[in-house]
């Protein structure tokens, strides 16, 4: 059942039987009767197919996505077992939000890598409410996300926080100020991160914190082009430390001393509640928790 399922998954994946084949090593005729053979089993055909697609259906749906969680607990199994008899090595599905997974965890993976070159892992960089979703559908074997979550059947572990600042172009008339009053940010251009963002979820806490109401606000799903924005003077914005200590060194970017700033968030680690860890992610969550240097901030 498993190879059956693997084969479905690949066919719905790239959408396409003679790509499936090639992907899988196979001929596609023996795709074909695998795929017959899984629908006669479940009882119902799964793929609508044509000269020029091949899609899935209802019932496509749902075994896709129970087949991803099937098949992703077969590979889980089978690296706890290796885990018994082995040095750490194998596989690992890593999720980042966008400020941690750009900024900080290259360097997490740089120190992995140089200690323990057995484990590979592949980076998936999201916003967080993406990420802590890839992580409970078992996708991803770890996540880390940024601010407050609370989610049923997850393990939700802050293991550092992060100072978040206001920042401006050295040309904004605000740069010049030694403290900026709430009344004089009333009226400039929010830049700001798109919903389900754990920096949009920090910039909505501090607009009620401050009693402010953006009256202009423009979004991105970016934090390196909301950087650049700002750069280029088109408004103001509130972003990690991580994420602009280079341009503040630089003086790019500047930041503004405002009361009630700046904004503090978690990070956090994500996984799923009652799951056997692998040495390979137990590893690396221990280098997550130790990563981050105390002191660091402005």
């Amino acid at each position: 059942m498993d190879q059956q399922l693997l084969v479905f998954v690949t066919v719905a994946d790239r959408q396409n039987f003679s790509r499936a084949a090639e992907e899988l090593h196979m001929t596609q005729p023996a795709v074909s009767q695998y795929i017959l053979s899984l629908e006669r089993a479940v009882g119902t055909k799964l793929l609508e197919r044509s000269n020029k697609y091949v899609r899935l259906n209802k019932a496509g749906e749902i075994v896709y996505h129970h087949a991803r969680e099937i098949l992703g607990l077969y590979t889980r199994m089978q690296s706890l077992v290796d885990d018994l008899m082995n040095t750490p090595s194998g596989h690992l599905t890593i999720g980042a939000s966008y400020t941690y997974g750009e900024y900080v965890l290259p360097h997490v993976i740089a120190r992995m890598r140089q200690h323990y070159p057995l484990i590979t892992p592949t980076i998936t960089i999201h916003n967080s409410t993406v990420i802590t979703e890839l992580v409970a559908n078992r996708q991803l074997d770890v996540g880390i996300v940024e601010g407050e979550f609370l989610q049923e059947k997850m393990c939700v572990e802050p293991f550092a926080d992060d100072r978040m600042y206001l920042i401006v172009s050295p040309a904004h008339p605000l740069a010049k100020k030694e403290e900026v009053n709430v009344s004089e940010l009333l009226d400039e251009t929010w830049i700001v991160r798109e919903e389900g963002s754990g920096t949009r979820e920090a910039a909505e806490k501090m607009f009620r914190m401050l009693q402010i109401q953006p009256k202009k606000q423009m979004e991105f799903g970016s934090t390196q082009v909301i950087k650049e924005a700002v750069e280029a003077g088109l408004g103001i914005s509130l972003l990690s430390y991580w994420a602009i200590r280079k341009e503040r060194k630089l003086g790019t970017l500047c930041t503004l001393k405002v009361a009630g700033t700046p904004v503090t968030r978690d990070f956090s680690l994500v996984t799923k509640t009652k799951e056997f860890h692998t040495k390979a992610l137990d590893i690396f969550m221990d280098l997550i928790r130790t990563h981050l240097p105390e002191g660091t901030y402005m």
